[in-house]
């Protein structure tokens, strides 16, 4: 019960993020971009940043982490629940999938916000590799 409790508080999350309008989203990767920004120049001093293409680096990364958390997440869920093998795979990506492309369709809903395929692609590659961690460690 705990495992599906957690999955859904993630997802709400999720959902969340996705709720913020341009400004607070951008604010938001931009306070970030300017921590690793700040970070990187105690290391290299006088180093040069394009923040813009960093900034963007950020949101996709950001992208990744989420949907690398949802498909442990998920899976963890499922297995918890009794499902195994190929069909534990399958419905796991299928629940991450299906709620990424839900999440951008909401995008488009938000104002300054629009949904991407692209982002689709990297919240499911995230997704892909957290279920692929999540059953190797469970495997081990």
């Amino acid at each position: 019960m705990f495992s599906w409790i957690a999955l859904i508080l993630w997802m709400a999350l999720i959902f969340s993020l996705s709720s913020q309008v341009e400004v607070q989203s951008n604010e938001l990767s931009k306070g970030i971009t300017g921590i690793i920004v700040r970070a990187v120049g105690k290391i290299a001093p006088g180093g040069e940043f394009d923040a813009r293409a960093l900034n963007h680096i950020v949101r996709k990364t950001a992208h990744f982490l989420l949907y690398f958390i949802l498909g442990i997440l998920a899976g963890d869920a499922l297995r918890r629940s009794g499902v195994e093998g190929y069909w534990w795979v399958i419905l796991t990506l299928g629940i991450c999938l299906l709620y990424a492309g839900t999440d951008e369709l909401h995008q488009l809903l938000v104002p300054g916000r629009g949904g991407q395929l692209t982002d689709v692609l990297i919240d499911g590659t995230g997704a892909a590799i957290g279920i692929g961690l999540y059953w190797l460690v469970a495997k081990g």
